[in-house]
């Protein structure tokens, strides 16, 4: 592996200003960022990921190469809760393993968006589509964990409303803006989206910054959670990001994908959600512990993917695409 691509990676802004974040609760800088301005920014990351990707899209057309890409991330996003929730089933119980196969199933739009800033200082291309291969990850796996919490869990003693469930997988917020900015950027035309360049543009890394000076924050936060979690179910953190995305780069291989593109559904692959698989978790799995799959995913694989997951990752692609 290339130290020089570690090292440049956590010399990049946006890591440095999340270890300042994280830094800021471990010495107890009381540095408080008020509490409108975290969802703004992630607001605004959505809109601008999803709004641009149509775009692309609409430059460059749906192809076969497109739709393979789509089918390909809706197949992972059913495969890995499966396999992850029968490796954890028996150590922790059904409804915590189902929670977290969920988690990893689906995906985190701020590693993807740190990935895209990744390529972006690489000057590597990738497509407009994996934003919507992104957005196509997001639901199945809380559906899929939802049903294994009920096969395999015990009775939750009232009758689940998947009304509820499907509404908050398919319709939560996060969903809604980025399909619904996606849909905006494919239907507009090339004048209209060049206007909003230097909002989606050249006001993002620095959004990003302020977002993941944030999510240091949050992360800090959460590792008091972590005494919740054994070795085995830690380390299990840090080894499953790397399963998921080397299955996701096996995949990429095979269907010929670009090296940019291989990268980010590689990312993807290896991704863990914690926004929205929790709040679906809390609503349908209620006697799953919060303290496992969301420090799991947020104060474990989130720091290990940005900070050596990505250039960890591009090594990978690069080797494979030689």
């Amino acid at each position: 592996m290339n130290f020089e691509l570690v090292l440049a990676n956590f010399l990049n802004p946006p890591v440095l200003f999340f270890f300042l974040g994280l830094g800021a609760i471990l010495l107890r800088a009381g540095l408080e960022i008020p509490q409108p301005l975290p969802k703004f920014f992630s607001l605004y990351l959505l809109l601008s990921i999803g709004f641009k990707g149509g775009a692309e899209l609409r430059e460059g057309g749906f192809s076969g190469e497109v739709l393979t890409t789509l089918g390909a991330a809706t197949f992972m996003a059913g495969a890995i809760p499966l396999w992850m929730f029968f490796a954890l089933r028996k150590r922790l119980g059904a409804e915590n393993g189902a929670a977290v196969a969920a988690t990893y199933g689906s995906v985190s739009v701020v590693t993807f968006v740190a990935a895209l800033a990744f390529l972006n200082n690489l000057k590597i291309e990738s497509s407009g589509h994996m934003v919507a291969a992104m957005a196509l990850m997001e639901s199945p796996a809380i559906i899929i964990g939802v049903a294994l919490a009920r096969r395999f869990g015990e009775n939750l003693g009232e009758k689940l409303n998947w009304g509820e469930v499907l509404r908050d997988a398919f319709l939560n917020g996060s969903v809604y803006v980025l399909c619904g900015s996606f849909l905006v950027g494919l239907l507009v035309s090339h004048e209209s989206a060049q206007s909003l360049e230097p909002f989606t543009g050249q006001v993002f890394k620095g959004i990003l910054c302020l977002f993941l000076l944030e999510m240091g924050m949050v992360c800090g936060q959460k590792l008091g959670s972590l005494k919740e979690l054994g070795v085995s179910t830690a380390l299990f953190a840090f080894v499953s990001p790397l399963i998921n995305g080397t299955l996701g780069l096996l995949i990429a291989k095979g269907l010929g994908m670009s090296l940019g593109d291989a990268f980010l559904f590689t990312v993807l692959c290896a991704s863990a959600s914690y926004i929205a698989v929790p709040a679906a978790m809390r609503l349908a799995v209620p006697r799953a512990n919060p303290g496992v799959y969301v420090s799991m995913a947020l104060a474990l694989t989130f720091p290990f993917n940005i900070v050596l997951g990505l250039p960890l990752y591009m090594w990978a692609v690069n080797f494979f695409w030689k």
